[in-house]
């Protein structure tokens, strides 16, 4: 019987803040060097004297929600809120 571990994770929409640098080209690149992921959009909701507001949507084969968190934080990203997930289960 297949459970939760054997769902792969296919779309990610995420609440991110994160400071202004690096630049959002930049920041998309660095989120798509990670394996699993094949799309990367990052838009810029809003932004203050320090931070930015984004809204990131990652596509894939299989997303790790744990490494895309780490990943992050190394360029000192936090994540809100998960707004939507697509999971998939193997067929």
């Amino acid at each position: 019987m297949k459970g939760l571990n054997d769902q792969k994770i296919k779309y990610l929409v995420l609440d991110v803040l994160k400071p202004h640098a690096p630049s959002l080209p930049d920041f998309a690149f660095f989120l798509g060097e990670l394996d699993g992921v094949t799309m990367v959009d990052v838009s810029l909701v809003e932004m203050d004297e320090r931070t930015m507001s984004l809204k990131v949507m990652l596509q894939g084969t299989e997303i790790n929600f744990r490494e895309i968190r780490e990943h992050m934080g190394k360029q000192g990203a936090v994540i809100h809120s998960v707004d939507q997930v697509i999971v998939e289960k193997p067929t």
